[in-house]
């Protein structure tokens, strides 16, 4: 290894070919806009990716390029576009479903593997959770071994991977039971009745997403002997805190939906531990450490190891859950979404069974009003299935709000210092100083522009939509006031009489 690259991080990936799974994912994305704008002599990136809903993968690529995302790219560096090159594959299949072809060149050429691929939905089936998050994860280590000019494999884990420890170490922890067996199983027995041993198998993993990602992890543990592995572990990824651009977005999943969902005044009310704290990390934070490990870990002379090093990716600057919301409603009223329903204001609630009540009274009936009134107008009813997803979505994120966990940092700390002086300002994932509420207020403006695809010159509009919905909750709320108070009071003078 040359000193250059020892001081100089774009020295070392000049000339990498790597591989990169999850192309098409959030991370992923970013990954990509990353390199190639901060490390421009890299060689090649192979992404593996499948065609989808009627588009190849070359189609699937291009329209992903066309995304806001990659502008300051397309500025900068637009021939550094040609350096991608799609891989047709699927981590829900075996041997990752690549060709014979196509898995000769991965071996003949890649040097660096980037797994982040992952199955993130919490409810899905176990069969589905173990091919897509832990078998694909074993398919990588055989590849990776054939690989002669392999330097890292870096897995992007996730930190909520042993959630039985209060204070997780920056280490491997025994896994819930032996990935081997897990796969056959999944291999071997059927949906159904796979289902109906789910949960004696997850022991004291809250779902399936967890429970591979940990299984997961050991994979990558006991072929660390034979490969140069490291493992990333973020929590709750959100939008970007200033790479390529401030709140930067483009999924709608646990959090992000359910904060949108309150913006709009669709979520009246949460299960949730307010005085927690959130556990949440900047996704452009995520892919500086990511590209600072592989670095690290590509300097080092492979030795065999039977642990592969951890890096806990996780919150520097904590919030409570409360606190958060406060803030965000608190943004929201300066930067308001488009079309809200309702004034945002999400009440906090651990107690299931109040819960339970109030989705009912401030969820589901109006949810069938409002359907009502669409289907007797003939438009296609919606809000109550709106309201169910929601549901399914709050208990399982409520989960994380229930239990609050230590995270060990002195990996990231000891990785951070490492950083050569003068790519500090391009790769530091160091960010205890953010302003939270100008972070809030940019991730509003990302959702709105990327996810909801508002436009910020309708502004004025939208606030003055919120001044009248505004105003007939007002009225509405002091209707049923005076109401509620006629009603007492004649109960009271019916009752002296």
């Amino acid at each position: 290894m040359t000193i250059d690259s020892a001081n100089s991080i774009p020295a070392f990936y000049a000339g990498q070919s790597i591989f990169l799974t999850g192309a098409t994912g959030f991370l992923g994305k970013v990954f990509i806009e990353k390199i190639l704008r901060s490390c421009p002599d890299v060689r090649e990136i192979f992404l593996l990716m499948r065609p989808k809903k009627g588009l190849s993968i070359n189609q699937r690529l291009e329209k992903i390029l066309d995304l806001p995302l990659y502008e300051k790219l397309r500025d900068e560096r637009a021939s550094n576009f040609e350096k991608l090159i799609p891989i047709s594959g699927d981590v829900g299949e075996k041997g990752l479903g690549l060709s014979t072809a196509d898995r000769q060149i991965l071996v003949e050429r890649v040097t660096i593997i980037i797994h982040a691929a992952a199955n993130v939905k919490f409810n899905n089936s176990l069969k589905c959770a173990i091919f897509s998050n832990t078998r694909a994860t074993r398919d990588i280590c055989i590849i990776a071994q054939s690989m002669k000019n392999l330097k890292a494999l870096v897995y992007v884990s996730t930190a909520f991977t042993h959630v039985n420890n209060p204070f997780i170490e920056e280490k491997v922890y025994p896994p819930i039971a032996d990935w081997r067996k897990m796969i056959d199983m999944a291999e071997s027995l059927d949906e159904h009745t796979l289902n109906i041993f789910t949960a004696k198998c997850l022991d004291y993993a809250p779902n399936t997403y967890i429970f591979s990602k940990n299984l997961a992890e050991n994979v990558i543990q006991d072929y660390s002997s034979s490969l140069p592995c490291a493992i990333v572990r973020p929590s709750f990824v959100m939008p970007s805190l200033k790479e390529p651009m401030p709140g930067w977005i483009d999924n709608i999943y646990g959090p992000i939906g359910l904060f949108i969902g309150g913006g709009k005044g669709l979520i009246r009310v949460a299960c949730c531990n307010k005085s927690v704290n959130e556990d949440t990390v900047p996704v452009d934070i995520v892919i500086k450490a990511i590209i600072v490990v592989t670095w690290k870990l590509g300097l080092t002379t492979f030795t065999a190891s039977p642990t592969p090093f951890v890096l806990n990716c996780t919150d520097q600057k904590y919030v409570t859950f409360e606190d958060g919301i406060k803030l965000l409603f608190s943004v929201t009223n300066e930067v308001p979404l488009e079309g809200i329903v309702w004034i945002p204001n999400t009440i906090l609630t651990d107690n299931f069974i109040l819960f339970y009540i109030l989705t009912i009274l401030l969820h589901i009936l109006p949810a069938i009003l409002a359907d009502l009134i669409l289907y007797f107008s003939g438009r296609r009813p919606m809000l109550v299935r709106l309201q169910r997803k929601l549901y399914v979505v709050n208990r399982a994120v409520s989960y994380f709000s229930f239990h609050e966990w230590k995270f060990s940092n002195t990996n990231e700390l000891a990785v951070m210092s490492s950083i050569p002086p003068d790519n500090r300002d391009m790769f530091s994932f160091d960010y205890s100083d953010v302003d939270f509420r100008e972070y809030y207020k940019n991730g509003i403006i990302g959702a709105k522009q990327f996810l909801l695809h508002e436009d910020l010159n309708r502004l004025d509009a939208a606030k003055a939509h919120s001044k009248r919905v505004h105003l007939f909750v007002t009225i509405v709320e002091t209707v049923i006031s005076i109401g509620v108070l006629w009603i007492m009071f004649k109960w009271i003078y019916s009752y002296t009489l």
